[in-house]
């Protein structure tokens, strides 16, 4: 896949959507989690603080004492992330940390200087002893004392903050594996989506292929609605395109059946001029004619085969084609003189049409009658592809000149008549159909042709 793929492209996207749904998920449930175990830590802090405030006892000398104490022993271990105090707010600043557990050993907690309801519980979030950030839960009680008065107690519970960081980071690594089986079950659902969104995108690319390779004319309407807009289209382009071959075709055969009646014609006249006894001029107007004729005729053939409109599934025997053009070359002049050696297998069917097929071979044996001295090899082979290895023991042609074989018109030796349109028509057949035509010297000195054929039914 490149960056242009349209699977590429999805699957990034996908993987980006997955990576931050997977991690807005994770911070959420973080945070969920860490605010529920602090609602849990100040539920515990809450019940702590009321136990305090029922353990606080004043005597008849205004002593104010705790009994009993907490039972927790986190309470008596310095330091240990659990701390209470209790402050006198009558006596100021002197009654901070009146009475306070062992664990806060010789630190006191700073309370915020609010108004306190005896009926509410505030929270708070302080700075404590050796460097602990602590949650803080805190009440006043009114207590009253004889002569003395009414007395105010502010009584605070705390907690080191530490162990809610600490089990909110357990549960973030408990959660890690989880999380990773989720991104996998995920990326292995986005890529069966994927391959089943991306899948009539690939039945089209099908269908095309099988109306260019001859297997079929329109792609059907079985596909999603999504797709079936490019259907039409195609499908559309299609139609236009058998349309404007068959005027092509239309036109090609109007004008060949409007040069016929001039050649016509123009035969007549080179035989009554023959007649006349000017039997020189009939020669050159009847060559005229003739080469006019041939030229009409394979501009047919050439514009035929370029249109693209191959019969479907098109086939032709190789060997029956060889065999029927050296019957007929064998009553011409040229190759009645040769000796031609045809080795061709019965399985060699080519996917060109029987026409074409002729046109193509009756070409390339009409250049090697031409210029073989004694001899014309045929060689057929049947695999993958049809080949076709055709040789002369003729002049042959000059290594830098091979590539230049199949040019239009082209002629390398003046010394024959042609139109150097021969191997030019060859080559478009060839080309036409899928095939290729090669050019090399051949082992008895001449010209060895490779035409390179589709099998039927590949």
């Amino acid at each position: 896949m490149t960056r242009r793929s349209l699977r590429a492209r999805l699957a990034v996207a996908a993987a980006a959507s997955i990576s931050l749904a997977l991690l807005v998920a994770a911070l959420g449930l973080v945070a969920l989690f860490e605010r529920h175990v602090e609602r849990r830590i100040g539920a515990e802090l809450t019940a702590q603080l009321n136990q305090l405030a029922a353990a606080v006892q004043v005597g008849a000398d205004g002593t104010v004492t705790v009994d009993p104490h907490p039972a927790d022993p986190r309470f008596l271990a310095p330091l240990s992330g659990l701390y209470w105090q209790i402050d006198d707010q009558r006596a100021g600043a002197d009654g901070v940390g009146l009475l306070r557990s062992r664990s806060l050993w010789d630190s006191q907690l700073r309370l915020p200087p609010d108004q306190l309801d005896p009926a509410s519980v505030h929270a708070h979030e302080l700075p404590g002893p050796a460097g602990q950030r602590l949650l803080v839960r805190e009440r006043s009680i009114l207590l009253g004392s004889g002569a003395a008065g009414t007395r105010v107690l502010r009584l605070a519970v705390a907690r080191d903050r530490t162990e809610l960081s600490a089990a909110r980071d357990a549960f973030a690594a408990d959660m890690l594996p989880y999380l990773a089986l989720i991104a996998l079950v995920l990326g292995l659902a986005t890529w069966v989506q994927i391959r089943a969104g991306l899948a009539p995108l690939e039945a089209v690319r099908r269908g095309v292929n099988a109306v260019r390779a001859g297997q079929a004319r329109r792609l059907d309407d079985r596909y999603p609605d999504e797709v079936m807009p490019l259907v039409g289209e195609v499908n559309a382009l299609l139609a236009a395109r058998e349309q404007a071959v068959e005027r092509a075709r239309s036109w090609t055969a109007d004008l060949a059946h409007g040069l016929k009646t001039p050649l016509s014609a123009l035969s007549a006249d080179a035989e009554r001029l023959r007649r006349e006894g000017s039997p020189a001029l009939a020669a050159d107007l009847e060559q005229l004619a003739t080469h006019m004729r041939r030229r009409v005729d394979r501009e047919l053939i050439r514009a035929r085969v370029r249109s693209g409109a191959q019969p479907h599934q098109a086939r032709a025997d190789v060997g029956d084609a060889l065999r029927r053009l050296i019957g007929t070359l064998r009553r011409t002049p040229d190759g009645a003189r040769l000796d031609w050696q045809l080795r061709a297998p019965s399985a060699a069917v080519a996917a060109l049409a029987p026409d074409d097929l002729l046109e193509l071979l009756g070409n390339l044996l009409e250049n090697a009658a031409k210029w073989a001295r004694e001899r014309v090899s045929i060689d057929v082979e049947a695999g993958r592809d049809v080949l076709v290895r055709i040789s002369d023991d003729g002049p042959g042609v000059a290594g830098e000149q091979l590539h230049r074989l199949g040019e239009r018109g082209l002629r390398l030796d003046q010394r024959k008549a042609g139109s150097g349109l021969g191997l030019a028509i060859a080559r478009d057949v060839a080309d036409a159909y899928g095939g290729s035509l090669a050019f090399t010297r051949a082992q008895a000195g001449g010209l060895e042709v490779t035409a390179r054929l589709p099998t039927a039914g590949r």
